[in-house]
């Protein structure tokens, strides 16, 4: 599971759906609806902020947005029920570590993607995070 920090925008079309997904597992984890991930370390952000349900909606809902910007038709109907929620923090470090960890998947899987993306330093946030100084955070499993 793979909750990008990143924008969603940078995402070629197999990453957006597959993030998709993923988010909608999240999501159904922190509701109590399945059993499974509970445990999973990118949930961690979620879990600690003050309502993790409307945050993993808002989430949702900002992927549903550039699916529909992109012309996809994923089901809004899936998305639980939002609300106001505060900008979640990440660290700089965590965003670089995002940043080259996709441009590394994009070259293996869609280098045509990559090659369209902007050469970037450091890419925007998902519109749901708020950078802010440090390193890579605890939780992430960091790929060798």
């Amino acid at each position: 599971m793979r909750l990008w920090s990143v924008h969603p925008k940078y995402l070629d079309p197999q990453g957006l759906v597959a993030l998709w997904r993923e988010a909608l597992l999240a999501q159904a984890v922190i509701s109590g609806r399945t059993r499974g991930y509970r445990r999973h370390p990118q949930l961690a952000r979620f879990l600690a902020t003050p309502a993790p349900r409307k945050t993993i909606a808002i989430y949702l809902r900002l992927v549903h947005e550039e699916a529909t910007r992109r012309g996809y038709r994923f089901d809004g109907t899936k998305i639980g029920r939002g609300g106001q929620v505060e900008l979640m923090q990440v660290t700089r470090g965590q965003l670089d570590y995002e940043w080259a960890h996709l441009r590394k998947k994009l070259a293996g899987r869609s280098p045509e993607w990559l090659v369209d993306l902007p050469a970037l330093v450091s890419p925007e946030p998902h519109p749901l995070f708020r950078v802010v100084a440090g390193d890579v955070a605890d939780w992430e499993v960091i790929a060798g």
